[in-house]
């Protein structure tokens, strides 16, 4: 089954679904979104996805939007970084959601702010960066208890989290040495099979490259 998944290069809500593409040595094409200069807002993107976000995949009979359905959908259809079990299942939707409230729900605004405008720091980047402190925080005391976040082997959950997690200097942390459990678990993920960085990945890197080139 042949996938496209649109997408660009600096949504780390794309990577995640690109991500799990990847490792699953899917059959798939990226499509650019040139989110930057308002692709998501136009008629023909909201007729493909009426949230007007990235990322949004088509597959052989589904179109479908908001990455952690999307990392579902394809741990169904590949029979991989799936649950074991009911209860393991109800604690990978768990930290989906944590991740998606908490974690992406502030970093993603934040790296944004940083990397993608000119605002400076104010009073908006303060308090997103003291919510992602906590949900790193969070994040840091359960993967010093396990190799991955729902046990002993990766799933959706942990490719979910590690989202946005790939750009430490553009939120504006510089590294991951000051939550070295994490530092670790990123350096797993980065062995896996197929792993790639989301700028290697997905098209529109960098944004003055004059090529074709949220959620997002």
């Amino acid at each position: 089954m042949k996938f496209r998944l649109h997408c660009f290069a600096q949504s780390g809500n794309a990577y995640k679904a690109a991500l799990m593409l990847n490792l699953c040595s899917a059959d798939w094409e990226p499509v650019f979104v040139d989110f930057f200069n308002g692709a998501t807002r136009t008629d023909e993107y909201l007729e493909l996805n009426e949230m007007g976000e990235v990322p949004t995949l088509e597959a052989k009979n589904v179109t479908l939007a908001q990455s952690g359905v999307i990392l579902d959908y394809l741990a169904d259809a590949f029979e991989l970084f799936d649950a074991s079990s009911v209860p393991q299942h109800r604690e990978v939707l768990r930290w989906i959601l944590f991740d998606n409230h908490k974690l992406t729900g502030n970093i993603a605004p934040l790296r944004y702010l940083r990397q993608f405008t000119d605002q400076g720091e104010n009073e908006v980047t303060a308090f997103l960066e003291r919510r992602a402190t906590s949900a790193l925080s969070v994040l840091e005391r359960r993967l010093d208890k396990s190799e991955f976040v729902a046990g002993d082997e990766p799933t959706i959950a942990d490719i979910s989290l590690c989202g946005y997690l790939f750009w430490p200097d553009e939120i504006g942390f510089g590294s991951w040495e000051n939550y070295p459990a994490i530092d670790a678990w990123l350096e797993r993920i980065r062995q896996l099979p197929g792993w790639e960085h989301p700028y290697k990945l997905m098209p529109g890197y960098p944004l003055n490259n004059g090529e074709s080139d949220d959620e997002s």
